[in-house]
Parts: C-alpha cells; structure tokens; sequence
C-alpha cells in the first residue's frame, strides 16, 4: 500500500516541487500522489487533508530554511558578512532553481502567503509564524552589528530586521516574476542603506 515512511517523503517531496510550479490551489490529491507515484490510499494514510499536507511541506521546509540561516548567521564572522552571505546564499538557492525548473521558482512561502493568506487562516498563521522567526535571526545580527558600532546606533533592531526579511522577499517576488535572479543584487546595498553604514564599500564585501 507504500504506507511506509518513504511513502511520505515522496508525497511531501512531490507536493513541494507542484506548489513552486503551479500553486497550491490548482492542485488535486490524485495529482500529488500520482507524482509521487504512491497510491491515494497512501496520501489519506498520513495527511487527513490537502492543508494538512501543505502544512507539513511548510514545516519540513523551513526546518531545512531555518537550519541553512543559522548556518550563516550563527558565525564569528562580521556580522554585515553575514547578512551578506543570507543575500548570497538566496541568490544561489534562486539560480539553482531556475537551472532546475526551467524559471526562478521564489520563496515558498511567500507564494503560499499570496495565495492563500485570506482563504487558509490555519496555513497563515503558520506563515506569520515563520517570517517572525526569520525577523528574530536577522535581528540578532543587527544587534550584533550595532554592539560592534558597524551599524548606527539609532536603528531600530527588530524594524530594521523586519525590513530587511520584507526587502528580502520583495526581491525574490520580483525574480520570480521577472525570472532574473540577478534581481537580488540590490539586497546588500540597500540593507547598507537600511542600517545605516557609513564608510563601508558598496561594491565588495566587509572583511570577515
């Protein structure tokens, strides 16, 4: 019956490549599992509902997002370095994607807040979950880049790091229409701007 734990990773594997294709409302359950290729007995084994499994694929990707953050935020490295290597490091999830899929795919979540924030309150409120704790990690490196005097000391640390995850996606929305990562560019200096900086160099990275 594939009811089996591998069973469930193809379903929530193949439900995550159809939402960054195509969305989340247009797909049906005999479509998701027949990417799967598991049977729809399957599907029902482990996900009650559609949403539920839209849900699992939010958690399962943010726990892999949020794990990849950490990796860059969560340094010894000049704390600008660091916000500089997130842009960098959505950049290259953006190219990655588009050399996969044939077009820039955007954020997940961002997509999935577009479409269904007024129609799935459950799935919505997990979202605004997620962006606030994207808002904590990049909150903590402008705190840490204000203790080091490298951003003004009159910046708001949590507007601050708001703006730089809206900017954030913003930037990747417009890739995403566009299909031009190179949308991203403007990220480092205008989180610069957002900060700030006096003195540090637009066009080269701060040294680590």
């Amino acid at each position: 019956m594939g009811r089996t734990s591998d069973a469930r990773d193809k379903i929530l594997e193949a439900a995550k490549v159809l939402i960054e294709q195509r969305g989340y409302s247009a797909l049906g359950v005999a479509e998701i599992c027949a990417a799967a290729g598991v049977p729809k007995g399957s599907f029902y084994y482990f996900f009650p509902s559609k949403q539920a499994l839209a849900l699992a694929v939010i958690d399962e990707h943010w726990a892999a997002q949020r794990a990849q953050w950490v990796e860059v935020l969560r340094t010894e490295r000049d704390p600008l370095q660091r916000l500089r290597d997130l842009f960098e490091a959505t950049e290259d999830v953006q190219r990655k994607g588009q050399q996969r899929a044939g077009v820039v795919v955007g954020c997940l979540f961002g997509n999935l807040a577009l479409e269904l924030s007024n129609q799935a309150e459950e799935i919505r409120k997990r979202l605004q979950e997620i962006f606030e704790a994207q808002i904590d990690l990049i909150e903590e490196v402008v705190v840490d880049a204000k203790a080091h005097h490298l951003a003004d000391l009159s910046v708001d640390s949590r507007e601050a790091a708001r703006s730089i995850v809206a900017q954030l996606e913003g930037r990747v929305l417009l890739a995403k229409l566009l299909n031009d990562p190179d949308q991203l560019d403007t990220l480092w200096t205008n989180a610069l701007n957002l900060l700030q900086v006096r003195g540090r160099s637009r066009s080269t990275a701060p040294t680590a």
